[in-house]
């Protein structure tokens, strides 16, 4: 065995001792970890437990559509012709100038000759309008007459100014479409036993109006004192939009379809001006 000198017994003493430094500060930090790592761990633990403050949601702002429409509640609907309207559109003698005057009562032919009866359906319901002076058989809704004279031919204009429903407008006119080619010729008799041959031929009307229809009839006969008379009656019934005008132009005499047209041209632009200024007052 080797012997041991002091130098060399110091040099093992030192090596010792710094052995067990290091193993002990090895141990303190490997405890501090520990420590450490609990501590990150508990912490860690407790703040996965606290409540979380709400964070407060977006702001959203309403968008609308560029081709949004208004919804039926609140879109504006058109205003149906008053009465009053109606009245302030009727055609006057005024307008029409001489020889027209207002009427003095119905006309003597008027139950002389057009209280008639016959068998075919559309052309006993013709008569009957005519007799009436109502194309649209009562139809509810404002209704505005006046009645016009015109001495010299004999002749009389009744003038009417309707808001009916639309519907049943076109039907009556879709009517009296046909009416030329179902009721062309027929015989009808009136109540005194005189007998009536009646022509029914299609008018032409100023291009007015939504719709229209004009009708020129004739009745060649004689009264009951056998009187040889020959009546022409001008029918016509125009819609502009909701409204609707009808005359009915006729007379023993000379009856004029110039004025007629005349008569309806100037009774659309009345009406017209009448809607114009309701629709400013709104």
């Amino acid at each position: 065995m080797p012997r041991t000198t002091p130098t060399t017994r110091r040099l093992l003493t030192a090596a010792t001792t710094r052995r067990l430094l290091t193993a002990t500060t090895t141990r303190r930090l490997l405890a501090a970890t520990a420590v450490s790592s609990g501590v990150l761990l508990g912490t860690s633990a407790c703040l996965s437990t606290m409540p979380q403050a709400e964070a407060p949601l977006p702001t959203v702002s309403p968008t609308v559509s560029p081709t949004a429409k208004p919804s039926a509640s609140t879109a504006a609907s058109p205003r149906s012709l008053t009465q009053a309207q109606a009245q302030a559109a009727l055609l006057t003698a005024t307008d029409l100038g001489d020889p027209w005057a207002p009427t003095q009562g119905a006309a003597t032919w008027r139950d002389g000759l057009l209280k008639a009866t016959t068998e075919a359906p559309d052309c006993k319901r013709l008569l009957d309008a005519l007799y009436a002076d109502d194309l649209f058989g009562g139809d509810s809704g404002t209704r505005a007459v006046t009645g016009l004279d015109d001495a010299m031919d004999q002749a009389q204009l009744r003038y009417q100014v309707l808001d009916l429903p639309v519907a049943d407008v076109d039907r009556t006119l879709a009517w009296m479409k046909t009416l030329p080619k179902t009721c062309g010729t027929f015989t009808a008799v009136t109540e005194h036993g005189a007998v009536q041959n009646v022509q029914v031929t299609a008018a032409g009307l100023p291009q007015a109006g939504d719709d229209r229809q004009g009708l020129r009839v004739t009745l060649t006969g004689e009264t009951a004192d056998g009187e040889q008379t020959v009546l022409t009656l001008d029918v016509a019934a125009v819609r502009i939009g909701d409204d609707t005008i009808a005359l009915t132009h006729g007379g023993l005499g000379d009856v004029s379809a110039d004025a007629t047209n005349g008569a309806l041209q100037l009774g659309v632009q009345r009406l017209a001006e009448i809607r114009k200024q309701a629709r400013v007052q709104v």
